[in-house]
């Protein structure tokens, strides 16, 4: 690990103006990183952070019961809530997802955020089981990342009072907040956290002109991000603005020279 770009990855983003950090995530390498490794990086971050921003941290699985441990076992301090992603590869029904995080939720000291990333578990929360599942008391939101705006807007309309509805896709952050979601939890947010941060921010705020502006300056950029996959492409991007190198960990490899030189072209 590259502590040293850890820490100032942590400031870049605080000082960019985001709201909150999430730890362990998809665009972090979650699957790749040690038992060990996790301890460490959530210990550096929260000592990076000092109470500037929460903390969300990611745990997840399709081992219910593994989750359930780790919810259990692992120092959650300085934690706010625990972000788990939908169960990959043994694609569980809709009853089976309802099952699992209901299973999760019971047990988890802090709560939990729901995320429903078809493109990466092959498996769709629908809307009906995340508003089922938004009924239990230690379920409080959900990133929604399944592209279906249909479905983001049922959940949005069905929803609890308090229920957050946050875009797990950055280009439709604008049009997600249009009909009640609350923000995003980004990937171009790490390598432009600023122009992030005022576009949701511009949304939230009603000035769907300004915010559309920002978002229109990602078109290019966005597709190079998961070209050849996350997070590759903003790594890539990170390292052209000289904030940590390209490395990643196999099976994924550094960006190809063509992507490379693209990304950098755009920033």
């Amino acid at each position: 690990m590259d502590v040293e770009a850890l820490r100032r990855l942590v400031d870049f983003m605080v000082d960019g103006g985001v709201e909150y950090l999430v730890i362990n995530g998809t665009t972090a390498e979650s699957p790749t990183v040690t038992a060990p490794e996790r301890a460490d990086i959530l210990r550096i971050v929260r000592e990076q952070v000092a109470g500037r921003v929460p903390l969300v941290y990611g745990i997840g699985g399709n081992d219910t019961a593994g989750v359930e441990n780790l919810l259990r076992t692992t120092d959650l301090t300085g934690v706010m809530a625990i972000l788990s992603a939908s169960p990959a590869y043994n694609k569980p029904s809709q009853a089976g997802i309802v099952a699992h995080y209901e299973r999760l939720a019971d047990a988890s000291p802090l709560p939990i955020i729901l995320y429903n990333v078809p493109g990466r578990t092959s498996s769709n929360m629908t809307a009906a089981t995340t508003l089922r599942l938004a009924q239990h008391a230690n379920i409080i939101g959900i990133k929604e990342a399944s592209g279906n705006l249909e479905q983001c807007m049922a959940i949005a309309a069905g929803r609890p009072a308090g229920f957050l509805l946050i875009s797990g896709d950055d280009m439709l952050t604008v049009p997600m907040i249009s009909f009640g979601a609350e923000g995003v939890i980004s990937v171009l947010g790490n390598a432009f956290p600023d122009r992030m941060s005022r576009m949701t921010r511009a949304a939230l705020e009603g000035n769907y002109a300004e915010a559309s502006e920002l978002l229109f300056g990602f078109l290019e950029l966005n597709p190079l991000m998961y070209e050849e996959s996350n997070p590759v492409g903003v790594k890539a991007a990170l390292a052209a603005l000289g904030l940590c190198s390209d490395a990643v960990r196999l099976p994924l490899v550094p960006a190809s020279e063509s992507l490379t030189e693209r990304v950098r072209r755009l920033i």
